[in-house]
């Protein structure tokens, strides 16, 4: 049905809060759960999207313009949302403080870029040794964690929905080999969060270069080593054309949210059917990209076997200490600030409880039978 037919056939049927609906759903046992939407089609809405991401960035970028497609299409055209790569609309890193002022819409990245706004927004990112993407997702959207999430966001008028996740990343490239903890002192590292915390208390540096920067530094010898994603970004990147060693697993992001956050004023005056299909959007995007993750991985991971790029594991030796490291890190963030002691102690209390289920589905079907 066309635009115009739609209008015409919602006027014909009566279907408007002063009409024959209103009468209907005021005869209902409990009328305020029955809310009358009177939406008017003629009216149109353009939103602009900053992201954290490069213009045009393969998932991420891409994720989020296929973000504006879905809800162009879905609203019948209602809904337009312009989005634009890091630095081509305002600085990557900018995007909180635009979105929270309403200087745009919306955005895309993740929680831990604004730690120093809100310390407890990492942990809606992700934690070192802590859940993987199917977990996070279990915890934020069906265990309650999103209350507390909005919670902390609110003072910014500010609506966050996870939009997005990486999966377990790759532990990184390295210049070194890194076969006991001692091997981190003196090294000097990309990583950001709670991951360059706990590289800083084992000895190392840990520093932030902005991605454009890290191929060249690496090949000239500024840091010893970076993390990025997984195999087909880092692969884009051309990394193993200048570290000499690919590490695994990702002990630092195991299950990294992408956050999609909305200016609460901005989208309560979206009409209720365009909101609902904004978040519904959202929770597309969200599903879509972690796949996308996979299925792109595994194709790169083969591409650099077939190119004989030395990829192996972090010993035993190595992640024993990172993570009894990792556990004093985290509490060190928890005690000084009461956000981050409510929302890790939620966030603790459900990994637990979904742990001890993982454990004898998950965990044990890779473990004996693959």
């Amino acid at each position: 049905m066309s635009h115009e037919g739609r209008r015409k056939f919602i006027k014909a049927s009566g279907i408007t809060l002063a009409g024959g609906a209103a009468g209907l759903l005021a005869s209902c046992a409990d009328p305020k759960k029955h809310e009358s939407v009177n939406i008017n089609f003629n009216n149109t809405y353009h939103w602009k999207m900053v992201t954290t991401w490069p213009p045009n960035f393969p998932v991420l970028g891409g994720g989020c313009k296929l973000l504006a497609k879905w809800v162009d299409e879905m609203s019948g055209g209602r809904l337009k949302i312009d989005v634009y790569g890091g630095g081509e609309l305002i600085p990557s890193l900018e995007c909180f403080d635009a979105v929270s002022h309403g200087a745009v819409e919306m955005a895309s990245g993740s929680g831990y870029y604004w730690a120093g706004k809100i310390p407890a927004a990492q942990f809606f990112s992700s934690v070192p040794f802590g859940m993987n993407a199917q977990q996070m997702n279990a915890w934020i959207i069906n265990g309650g964690a999103n209350q507390l999430w909005d919670e902390i966001y609110e003072p910014f008028d500010l609506i966050p929905l996870p939009g997005g996740n990486t999966g377990v990343q790759a532990g990184g490239w390295y210049n070194k080999e890194i076969h006991t903890i001692e091997d981190y002192k003196g090294l000097k590292i990309r990583m950001p969060g709670l991951g360059g915390k706990i590289i800083n208390k084992a000895g190392g540096t840990a520093v932030l270069v902005a991605g454009g920067e890290l191929f060249s530094n690496l090949e000239r010898g500024v840091i010893d080593a970076t993390e990025w994603i997984g195999p087909y970004h880092d692969y884009l990147m051309g990394f193993h054309r200048v570290a000499k060693h690919y590490y695994y697993p990702g002990w630092h992001e195991p299950g990294t949210v992408l956050e999609m956050i909305m200016n609460k004023t901005k989208f309560n005056e979206l009409p209720k059917d365009l909101q609902e299909i904004l978040k519904s959007a959202i929770y597309r995007l969200n599903q879509w990209m972690l796949l996308e993750f996979e299925q792109k991985n595994s194709v790169y991971l083969q591409k650099m076997k077939d190119e004989q790029v030395d990829i192996r594991p972090f010993s035993k030796e190595v992640l024993d200490p990172l993570k009894k490291i990792a556990k004093e890190v985290v509490l060190e963030a928890v005690e000084s600030d009461a956000q981050s002691k409510k929302v890790y102690e939620h966030y603790a209390k459900f990994s637990k409880q979904i742990s001890a289920w993982s454990d004898i589905s998950e965990k044990y079907y890779y473990k004996n039978v693959l």
